[in-house]
């Protein structure tokens, strides 16, 4: 038997079904994000509505842009199951995700005052007493940082294949920032790579850039396996405990 499903619930507040359903979606995310929905776990859309405190439609919508995105598959028998982390394609979207980028920084580097840069700069390059330490305030503005690198090429079509890889790659990613020393690492390198692009020197930025992009993939595999093998001994001490205490005369 599998332990409940542990995302925060929200009551309904509104009617509105848009609302709700994003609400949902918000809310099952976080939870795959934070490894409290395995991968391989099931669960049904009933489970979710009980927690969630909305109706099965906004639920069902909710779960099938995430289906949609390759976090979660429909099984018509046994409700939904989540993906499990396929690492092949992390690394395909990784290497797709670097192309993107280099190619960003050939058009930055060819502009006579590289668009965003000094913005980037004032968030980057600067004093370690000025940094920021919240890991997830820096994940958000390490996205931010990769995203305007590519808006900055004015390629609408470059910007919809890099947003894509970031929201598919997000589950693991999110994982680099929970360790400090990549919190510091994140600063130094976006650092190096925006000074570069700064001073027109394109093939050092993109070696800098493939070196942060590579170490950031090495890490957030390392991470995401460990994440892994503690929820999944989590589940078994629930499990065992569930046992001892279901085994105990009444």
């Amino acid at each position: 038997m599998n332990p409940p499903l542990r995302f925060p619930a929200e009551r309904r507040l509104s009617s509105d079904r848009p609302a709700l359903a994003e609400r949902v979606y918000a809310q099952v995310k976080q939870a795959l994000f934070a490894f409290e929905l395995l991968p391989g776990e099931r669960f049904s859309e009933n489970t979710v509505a009980e927690l969630t405190g909305a109706s099965r439609t906004p639920v069902r919508e909710a779960l099938t842009r995430l289906a949609r995105e390759g976090f979660l598959t429909v099984q018509s028998r046994s409700g939904w199951r989540v993906n499990d982390l396929d690492f092949a394609v992390f690394d395909q979207l990784y290497e797709v995700r670097t192309i993107v980028e280099l190619a960003s920084i050939d058009r930055l580097t060819a502009q006579t005052e590289p668009m965003g840069v000094h913005d980037l700069a004032e968030i980057w390059q600067v004093p370690e007493t000025d940094r920021l330490t919240d890991g997830q305030a820096v994940f958000t503005l390490d996205e931010q940082f990769h995203s305007q690198l590519v808006v900055a090429t004015g390629n609408a079509e470059l910007q919809r294949i890099h947003t894509g890889i970031t929201e598919r790659i997000r589950i693991v990613r999110q994982l680099d920032f929970t360790e400090s020393y990549r919190v510091e690492a994140t600063y130094n390198e976006h650092a190096a790579i925006l000074a570069a692009i700064a001073q027109h020197r394109g093939n050092e930025a993109k070696r800098l850039l493939r070196t942060h992009i590579e170490l950031s993939r090495q890490s957030v595999r390392k991470i995401s396996l460990h994440r892994l093998y503690e929820a999944r001994e989590r589940m078994r001490e629930h499990r065992a405990a569930l046992q001892t205490v279901t085994a105990q005369p009444i």
